[in-house]
């Protein structure tokens, strides 16, 4: 566990090293990545995928996936938009309450596809993709929500802020914050982690697979639902396609972030700053004026890249236990 421990510990350092190679090499080339408007950009862009990325790493922890995350987004973001639309003066919480009320409900049906159909999540989540973007686009009938036909009191939550910092980075601090200490210092916590270093090992200890798998499933609709409404408060234009393809860069966020895709490891903290580094490759290669192709090469090679170190890990970690576990054999025998 200590090995595991430090090469994840490793894997999270690595990141911050390579965000201060890039952003350093970045600025040098052109000056005004670092303006103040950029630096927003950045923040706010990653403060949704954070969000995605934190729900996103605790379903993968139990050996599950959740692909269906972008679409949950762009359903939110239009339903909430909706209703704002319709009740000029419903307060910004509660529609983010709103937001991860309806996210939350999605997450439970791809919790109990899995759980009570016995179903690969892999297989569930992929198909509710498409159900609810399908839900979604009968939803707008072809028709889209702009910024003026949105309050401007919801629409100014977004550039609203608190000692200089917005509250779209505060929310996704919050979310990152709360999860992390949940899964460190909960009985929970320790439980999702069990279950997806050995399954059928936690069930025979008498852990609670299913309650806790539909919950992690829950959690991360619910907080997709979230990143649904921070999405309709940041672009304020909205239609059926939004969301659509942050699956990979959601998923990538948590891998490379060092969630293992095997399940039983890694921490939210290292998906949201994976989170953080896709974001700044998108705008540092949109600055530097380089095809946008390039970011989508660079994500899947980063996610390959993360899987064979997970593998990696995960076979030498594998051979320690089995060297001490022979020394200790050995120390009885004699």
């Amino acid at each position: 566990m200590s090995l595991l421990g430090s090469v994840l510990r490793a894997r999270e350092l690595g990141i911050v090293l390579a965000l201060a190679v890039l952003v350093a090499y970045t600025a040098v080339a052109n000056p005004r990545f670092l303006s103040a408007q950029s630096v927003r950009d950045i923040l706010l862009g990653t403060s949704i995928l954070a969000v995605l990325a934190v729900g996103q790493a605790i379903v993968i922890i139990t050996r599950n996936i959740d692909l269906s995350v972008g679409s949950i987004l762009g359903l939110t973001a239009f339903a909430v938009g909706t209703v704002v639309q319709d009740n000029p003066g419903l307060p910004v919480p509660l529609a983010l309450l709103l937001g991860m009320a309806i996210g939350g409900v999605c997450g439970l049906v791809n919790a109990a596809l899995v759980r009570y159909g016995q179903v690969p999540a892999l297989v569930v989540t992929l198909g509710t993709l498409y159900v609810f973007r399908g839900i979604a686009y009968i939803w707008a009938g072809g028709q889209q929500i702009t910024a003026d036909e949105l309050p401007r009191r919801f629409l100014a939550f977004a550039n609203e802020t608190v000692l200089g910092v917005p509250w779209l980075v505060i929310i996704a601090l919050v979310v990152t914050i709360a999860a992390g200490v949940l899964l460190r210092n909960y009985r929970v916590g320790r439980e999702l982690y069990a279950m997806g270093s050995n399954p059928e090992a936690a069930t025979l200890a008498g852990i609670k697979v299913g309650r806790n798998l539909i919950g992690a499933f829950a959690v991360s609709g619910a907080l997709a639902g979230l990143a649904g409404v921070l999405f309709a408060v940041r672009f304020g234009t909205i239609d059926a396609a939004a969301g659509t393809n942050y699956e990979l860069n959601v998923v990538a966020a948590a891998v490379v972030g060092g969630v293992a895709v095997f399940g039983g490891s890694g921490t939210v903290w290292g998906a949201a700053l994976g989170a953080l580094l896709l974001t700044v490759i998108g705008n540092a290669l949109a600055v530097l004026d380089i095809n946008q192709f390039w970011q989508n090469a660079i994500v899947g090679a980063l996610i390959l890249f993360a899987i064979g170190v997970d593998r990696l890990v995960a076979v030498r970690t594998a051979r320690a236990l089995r060297t001490r576990t022979r020394k200790k054999r050995n120390s009885h025998v004699r």
